[in-house]
C-alpha cells in the first residue's frame, strides 16, 4: 500500500477520541476492575466497571497507550452505555478476527475510526488492550450483577 493510498492513521477523529478519555476517570467506586498490558508495545490499561441491573452504569479508565490504544479504550467506554456483557465478549472476538484478516470490521459504535490502523500490526495489540481489560473485569462480576 503506497503512502498516498493509506488512510491517515492519526486522524482528527482518532485524536479526538483519545482526548475523550478524560470523561472516564478511574476511582475506587467501581464493582470490578480489570488490567491488561501489551507485551508488544508496553501499553497498559486499568479499567473499572459498575453494573446496575445487568447493564453498565459507569466505566472508568487509566490508560497508558498510543493514540490508537487510547481511541480503542474511548470507543469501548462510549459504546458500553447500550451494550451487554455478551456484546463486549462478542466484539472482542470480532476485533481479533478482523485484525488477523479473518473477519469484517466489528459493528461496535464508532469502531470504523480504527480502520486506518489495520495495516499497522504494531498497533493491533493496543486496539485489543481495553477489551482484554474489560473481559477481566467482567469475569469478576456475578452473572446477575
Amino acid at each position: 500500500m503506497s503512502e498516498g493510498s493509506a488512510p491517515k492513521l492519526y486522524s482528527p477523529t482518532l485524536l479526538a477520541l483519545s482526548v475523550s478519555l478524560a470523561d472516564y476517570p478511574l476511582d475506587d467506586t467501581f464493582d470490578a476492575y480489570g488490567e491488561a498490558l501489551s507485551r508488544t508495545c508496553g501499553s497498559s490499561i486499568k479499567l473499572g466497571l459498575k453494573m446496575d441491573a445487568g447493564r453498565f452504569s459507569k466505566v472508568g479508565m487509566q490508560v497508558s497507550a498510543c493514540a490508537v490504544g487510547q481511541s480503542s479504550a474511548a470507543l469501548l467506554a462510549q459504546g458500553l452505555e447500550s451494550a451487554s456483557k455478551d456484546d463486549v465478549l462478542r466484539t472482542h472476538d470480532e476485533i481479533a478476527l478482523w485484525l488477523n484478516g479473518s473477519g469484517i470490521l466489528p459493528e461496535w459504535p464508532g469502531f470504523a475510526a480504527l480502520a486506518p490502523a489495520l495495516p499497522y500490526p504494531g498497533r493491533h495489540d493496543a486496539i485489543l488492550l481495553p477489551w482484554r481489560a474489560a473481559i477481566e473485569a467482567l469475569s469478576s462480576i456475578p452473572p446477575n450483577g
